[in-house]
């Protein structure tokens, strides 16, 4: 995803929890195509990283026009079987994480910038064990299209992005071959998404070209029901 949005010109700065190696070969892969791009490694939950991210941002490049917010975890447990303690965790990154970026993007967009935000299309397909990651995901819904609202005369879009399967490590973990081939065939197109068909999608909704596009969940799936 950051590989395109710098390809469409912007400058990236990549946000990156625990996972440096990957953040680095994606500042590596940008910067050698000819780009512009920068690490930062900070929890999307802690107020003062996003704080320190946003400033170091706008200190190099100027100011902030897009913010796309796809940290999220998944855990999966019926709402019966769920260890609370794992619930917290979850929702401290995909809940809390989720406002501290909004909060953020909303003090420091510039006019004609874009917010987007990460849901799932398992809210409409209510597939059992998936109850906390959908109940995080429902209220990132909420704070997409309460902040397009409250961003009125601001010349920012706010919207979120609801993939449905798609082969990242994160989906694919702990899934065997026959639940993959299964999950595949859902959607009416008969495949997996691909982070390149995610990709697209958010490189358009950030975009002037999607730019009359404010307030929505656009669930990316391939045709699910």
């Amino acid at each position: 995803m950051s590989t395109r949005l710098a390809a469409e010109g912007l400058s990236v700065v990549v946000n990156y929890a625990t996972d440096g190696v990957a953040a680095k070969e994606a500042v590596t892969a940008i910067t050698s195509a000819g780009g512009n791009a920068m690490a930062f490694q900070g929890d999307v939950a802690d107020a003062q990283k996003m704080v320190a991210l946003f400033d170091s941002a706008e200190a190099e490049y100027g100011g902030v026009d897009v913010v796309v917010n796809a940290a999220g975890r998944l855990e999966l447990a019926t709402v019966a079987d769920l260890d609370l303690d794992v619930l917290d965790a979850l929702h401290r990154t995909n809940i809390r994480g989720a406002f501290v970026v909004a909060q953020q993007a909303a003090r420091r967009l510039r006019a004609g910038g874009s917010y987007l935000s990460f849901s799932t299309s398992v809210l409409g397909t209510q597939v059992p064990s998936y109850g906390p990651y959908v109940a995080s995901k429902g209220a990132v819904e909420a704070i997409t299209l309460i902040l397009a609202r409250e961003l009125r005369g601001r010349d920012v879009t706010v919207n979120t992005v609801a993939p449905g399967p798609t082969a990242t490590d994160l989906f694919l973990e702990g899934k065997t071959p026959e639940q993959i081939e299964a999950l595949a065939k859902a959607p009416a197109l008969e495949r997996l998404g691909t982070p390149e068909d995610i990709a697209r999608v958010v490189a358009f909704l950030t975009s002037p070209e999607g730019h009359w596009v404010n307030g929505q969940v656009l669930r990316a799936n391939g045709g699910m029901v």
